[in-house]
């Protein structure tokens, strides 16, 4: 039984970020290094073995407003941070349950895009490129294409966007991979072409490291559906 069909059989209405991220792996798109874990001193293991600074996150399918409530720690340098961050988390998520708490890599980037997945209800599956991070409901500098995707289809739409200019050489660091990132929104419709049951993605911010676009958040909202063979 794949993810998507496990989540379904619980009940969940969506993935949590470790599984929207897993699901993302399975079809290609590139998303950061992390692991799911419960306790401190296990906070502790897998922040070593990732190397540090880390980001700590609370992880479960209902969590959602993360960075209002408190629920992500970032930049945390060593054991002793890591185990303080644990214990913050824990204790804003009161009586929500959680399936664990996620330490994940630290991405450093300057540059934020969102790729998503809406199904309009005359067009079907469409994705969505934009301007990522704070930005993406204020300056609403999006494009838009029926799923599937053509490789052209893609490279167009990081054309149509305002800010273009952040995808070319910016502040010393170089051009972005747009091969990659058209990877990235192809098979984001090609999932939406498949699984019936993925109402919307959220991948948002894709942050670009050096030249390579990495999903450093997304979300995965389940509805009605069965996967197409």
């Amino acid at each position: 039984m794949g993810i998507i069909e496990e989540a379904l059989a619980k009940g969940q209405r969506a993935l949590s970020e470790h599984q929207s991220k897993l699901f993302l792996r399975e079809h290609g798109i590139p998303v950061t290094r992390e692991e799911l874990v419960l306790g401190e001193d296990e906070a502790v293991e897998a922040a070593e073995r990732m190397g540090y600074p880390v980001v700590l996150k609370a992880c479960g399918p209902d969590i959602s407003h993360k960075t209002e409530r408190n629920l992500v720690q970032v930049g945390l340098d060593d054991a002793d941070e890591v185990r303080r961050a644990y214990r913050i988390i824990v204790e804003n998520l009161g009586d929500d349950p959680y399936e664990g708490v996620l330490v994940q890599e630290m991405i450093k980037g300057e540059r934020e895009l969102v790729v998503g997945l809406v199904r309009d209800p005359q067009f079907g599956p469409c994705v969505m490129f934009g301007l990522g991070g704070i930005f993406t409901e204020v300056l609403k500098d999006t494009s838009f294409r029926v799923a599937p995707l053509e490789r052209y289809d893609a490279l167009q739409m990081m054309e149509e966007i305002r800010a273009k200019d952040i995808l070319g050489p910016f502040r010393g660091k170089p051009a972005v991979n747009r091969e990659k990132l058209a990877d990235i929104l192809i098979a984001v419709g090609e999932i939406g072409m498949k699984y019936d049951q993925v109402k919307e993605i959220d991948i948002n911010p894709l942050i670009i490291a050096g030249a390579e676009p990495v999903a450093v958040d997304a979300l995965v909202v389940l509805g009605n559906g069965s996967p197409r063979e």
